[in-house]
């Protein structure tokens, strides 16, 4: 029974620690792969084609959007960030699970789209945690944090949108709930191409 890849959709607010999550969720299970955005942005020092982003120029960009190629995507300042629909495809056409790590805005993008997706919310276990994370990354201004912290509510009343929430209170338990998720979905009778036919003759 051939098996369609899983993606699976993680987002949440600033702070929340999807990045330490993702990166975490990837060194456990060797056959989940990232998928890699395409930017308009130039590149920075250290990143590489594919890896970090595929780079491409404003115009190309705006093709994408016209064509329909982008699984989501979004204008951040001056620059575009969004995720290639084919690149998606592809994986999950040779039975890869893919994670896509975005913005709540993106995610309820995807659910359109794509609504087998797995939308997960990630959330710290209180507002007092996350304005301590944010503060100890050392990346923003006080007003900075003041205003992600304001945006906090707001982001959270999409919590019902999502298929789950998972908690963040430490890595190892976060990904252990979001392992616990992926094996559970893998198991929906919709993922398999099953045909009782054929296995009723085996």
């Amino acid at each position: 029974m051939n098996r369609q890849g899983l993606l699976i959709v993680i987002s949440g607010p600033s702070g929340a620690g999807k990045g330490t999550v993702c990166q975490r969720l990837l060194q456990r299970n060797q056959d989940l792969c990232l998928s890699v955005s395409c930017t308009t942005r130039p590149p920075r020092p250290g990143e590489q084609e594919g890896i970090n982003y595929f780079f491409v120029d404003r115009p190309t960009f705006e093709q994408m959007i016209a064509n329909n190629q982008l699984l989501e995507y979004a204008r951040v300042y001056d620059n575009y960030y969004g995720t290639p629909l084919n690149y998606v495809q592809e994986k999950l056409a040779a039975g890869r699970d893919v994670i896509l790590e975005i913005d709540i805005q993106g995610a309820l993008q995807v659910k359109q789209k794509y609504p087998q997706g797995v939308l997960i919310f990630l959330v710290p276990p209180s507002l007092s945690l996350l304005k301590e994370r944010l503060i100890k990354r050392g990346t923003d201004s006080p007003e900075s944090i003041a205003g992600r912290l304001r945006c906090v509510y707001d982001e959270l009343t999409n919590t019902g949108r999502y298929d789950y929430l998972v908690i963040n209170d430490t890595v190892e338990n976060a990904v252990d709930q979001i392992e616990s998720i992926i094996k559970a979905e893998k198991c929906r009778p919709s993922r398999f191409n099953f045909d009782l036919r054929e296995f009723l003759a085996c």
